[in-house]
């Protein structure tokens, strides 16, 4: 087995064009998997490897606690080595097609509080027109959940006052209609009442909504400023990121009992499971639950 990982080294260094990095990472990774096949399994044969030899193998370097990442890589090297067997038909069948690559556990995103989302918007100076548009563009990324793109991508002809929503163009070009609070109206109204008509007529901006001071639509980095300079200016010290405001939005209407498939819908989440991460509950409030329902307290 020994000169067939070295056939393949020589594979990647040569077709594939590797850096020294990557086949080092992949040859360590490799020499490791190959020392537990005869060591633990007996197996010299490539041919006698199944499914059940590589499962065990990843579970025994999640059992070391070897980091998600690192055993994402080692699956890799392995997935890429029996892919190179197969196709130079050095084995019969490859045991690895049918397994799919470890999941990382989802991280639970990081939110502000209520107070933390008041205090943001507080201390915006709206006494300059461009204050009066920073406001908007944070009371609507907060009141609508709107990932950064979508904010920057809205149009005049997104803007459905009458019936308070705004639609949305999301991943893959699928729209979606979401409410507009009042808070958030009422700035979108000072801003295109004071601000975005001056500015308007100093560029082409194809109609967007919200625009920088030379008349061009907002992009994503001027949008990460406008946060990072209001942040600056309060005692948060948390890293703070326009999706901050979306997940504070989903997380903020399931702890104030909102419908989960309702926030699916709002977001523009395609899977349900993507938004179920948001249903996370403080801490102390599940110990109070505990502490008033639980028989034994």
């Amino acid at each position: 087995m020994n000169t067939l990982l070295k056939n393949y080294i020589t594979f990647l260094r040569i077709e594939k064009n590797l850096s020294h990095n990557t086949i080092e990472a992949y040859e360590r990774d490799l020499k490791r998997y190959l020392h537990f096949l005869e060591t633990e399994e007996s197996i010299t044969d490539l041919n006698k490897i199944k499914q059940k030899h590589i499962r065990k193998y990843i579970r025994i370097l999640s059992d070391v606690h070897l980091s998600v990442t690192s055993i994402n890589r080692a699956f890799s090297s392995i997935r890429s080595f029996h892919n190179y067997l197969s196709g130079e038909e050095i084995i019969k069948s490859n045991p690895i097609l049918q397994l799919d690559t470890p999941k990382a556990p989802r991280k639970l995103p990081m939110v502000l509080s209520p107070q933390e989302i008041e205090a943001i918007l507080n201390v915006v100076d709206v006494s300059s027109d461009l204050g009066i548009r920073d406001l908007a563009v944070l009371e609507i990324l907060y009141s609508g959940g709107l990932r950064v793109s979508e904010l920057c991508d809205l149009k005049l002809t997104d803007l459905l006052l009458d019936a308070e929503m705004l639609r949305v163009t999301g991943k893959g070009n699928k729209q979606r209609l979401v409410p507009l609070g009042p808070r958030a109206i009422k700035c979108l109204d000072e801003y295109f009442n004071r601000v975005r008509p001056s500015i308007a007529r100093k560029n082409k901006n194809q109609g967007r909504i919200f625009l920088s001071r030379n008349g061009r639509p907002l992009t994503r980095m001027m949008v990460w400023l406008i946060i990072k300079k209001n942040v600056a200016l309060t005692n948060i010290k948390k890293d703070i990121s326009p999706h901050t405001f979306r997940h504070s939005f989903a997380t903020h209407l399931l702890e104030g009992g909102a419908d989960l498939r309702a926030v699916q819908e709002m977001l523009g989440h395609t899977d349900i499971s993507t938004t179920q991460i948001y249903t996370h509950l403080d801490k102390e409030y599940l110990k109070e639950v505990h502490r008033t329902f639980h028989p034994r307290w």
